[in-house]
């Protein structure tokens, strides 16, 4: 999207060099390994790059002008727009993006399944009618991907599904302040991060700031600090639930709820309606993802008729519950990350796995400050509940884990402590059999991936 030049400079309060220099209106640029002829550059500072060493290159490969902090990095007579802090000046450039859009933003945060749930929002207004939709690619949710992402938009884009992740207290306001969401959907308040957050309130706080520009909450009637914090919302929240019977727990005012995969209740006032539907989605962890999507878009407008017919169709992003077949085996592969209970949950999915033999495969979990040996140890007794024949355990915590399960009273002649993927790889090639079912789980650091490729590569 290009934004006028005018906005630009009005938008950062930018002191201009060599304006005559400048075009009239200009694309944004902050990567030169991929900028364009005639896009401007800004220079971001992050912890571990700084943009100003790449001015040169930039206006070397056809940069209309760069927007920097320091303007001694700029050459003699190139075109510049200098402000007090390059991050700010492009989260302002952002913000004038989205509001040149008609599109519905919808934003989704929360500790667990955020990702996915993006995913299935997406999927469902493209269904509806809604395209060309819009989404945070990867895991782009920060205060760099999110202007990135409306800054890419063109003015067509009719749906914007964006996603909004937090390390630190108050990351959430400014990507927020940014995209204006119509929507915001929080998927729950876990544990992610509270080493650097340092509490559950911080966490949790920090998380509903997605609602300080007045959007329509889409929040979880089964997680407490959402029906806490929803029950004193400015504006009523549309609730989502996942029940197996009758709704008969559910909130007070409107609400989605899925009845097991084939029944979805949708309740406003005065009327409640019952739509007959068939949800496919591996793994019962999954459900609220696919209740809180289908609540996020009838808020942005979808006609329910058109969300129904496209249930059946949803598709989980990779890494997320992935079942892969390798040789005789089937691997999940849920390890793009960990929470506690993301991965309890993920686990009370695989308790339900019909196999032979099931072998769980657990890295540890990262961020999880003081409390991180007691949640590993009650992840370890979750993973004993399962049925497993053998787990094998990984990472920081690995002891804690291991722990856990012995507590829970299983044998530690059937757990493995592991050291890397290979080891994992070697033990498993050894010990699998045909018709097992094994499930990869851990945070992004631990790179269970790499088992799930050595598995592979002795079926090439």
């Amino acid at each position: 999207m290009k934004l006028l030049l005018a906005t630009l400079i009005e938008t950062s309060a930018a002191i201009v060099l060599n304006r005559e220099r400048l075009p009239e209106a200009a694309s944004i640029s902050t990567d030169t390994r991929v900028l364009e002829p005639g896009e401007l550059y800004v220079a971001l500072r992050g912890e571990h790059f700084d943009g100003h060493a790449f001015v040169g290159a930039a206006l070397e490969r056809g940069a209309c002008g760069v927007v920097v902090s320091d303007p001694a990095v700029v050459p003699a007579g190139a075109p510049a727009l200098v402000v007090a802090e390059t991050l700010a000046a492009y989260h302002a450039f952002a913000a004038c993006a989205r509001a040149r859009l008609s599109a519905r933003v919808v934003a989704v945060t929360g500790s667990a399944g955020k990702t996915t749930t993006k995913e299935f929002i997406g999927q469902l207004l493209e269904a509806a009618g809604f395209a060309p939709v819009a989404t945070t690619p990867a895991n782009e949710n920060n205060e760099f991907g999110v202007p990135k992402l409306f800054l890419g938009l063109e003015p067509n884009v009719r749906a914007v599904v964006v996603e909004f992740g937090a390390r630190h207290p108050g990351d959430i306001l400014p990507l927020t302040q940014i995209a204006r969401p119509d929507v915001a959907v929080v998927t729950n308040i876990g544990e992610a991060h509270l080493e650097i957050m340092g509490s559950r309130e911080k966490l949790a706080a920090t998380k509903f700031e997605i609602l300080t520009t007045g959007a329509q909450p889409v929040l979880n009637a089964d997680d407490d600090e959402s029906s806490a914090r929803g029950a004193v919302s400015t504006r009523e929240p549309i609730w989502f639930a996942v029940r197996e019977r009758a709704p008969s727990s559910l909130p007070k005012g409107r609400v989605v709820a899925l009845l097991g995969r084939e029944t979805l209740v949708v309740r406003e006032p005065g009327e409640t309606r019952h739509y007959a539907i068939d949800c496919s989605v591996p793994g019962e962890h999954n459900l609220p993802n696919v209740a809180a999507a289908i609540a996020a878009a009838l808020a942005a407008g979808a006609p329910a008729q058109a969300v129904i017919e496209a249930i059946p169709s949803l598709a989980l992003p990779h890494g997320r519950y992935e079942r892969v077949r390798v040789g005789e085996l089937d691997v999940i592969y849920d390890a793009y990350n960990a929470s506690m209970s993301g991965t309890l949950a993920t686990l009370g999915s695989f308790a339900r796995e019909a196999a032979p033999r099931k072998i769980a495969v657990l890295g540890s979990m990262a961020e999880l400050g003081s409390e991180a040996p007691a949640m590993h140890e009650r992840v370890g007794a979750a993973a004993a509940a399962s049925g497993l024949a053998a787990m094998l355990v990984g990472g920081e915590f690995a002891g804690d884990l291991a722990r856990g399960a012995c507590g829970a009273g299983f044998s530690d002649e059937c757990i493995v402590v592991f050291g890397d993927g290979a080891q994992a790889v070697a033990w498993l090639r050894a010990n699998a059999r045909a018709g097992d079912v094994v499930l990869l789980k851990a945070s992004r650091r631990y790179h269970l991936e790499d088992v799930l490729e050595g598995l592979r590569a002795t079926h090439v």
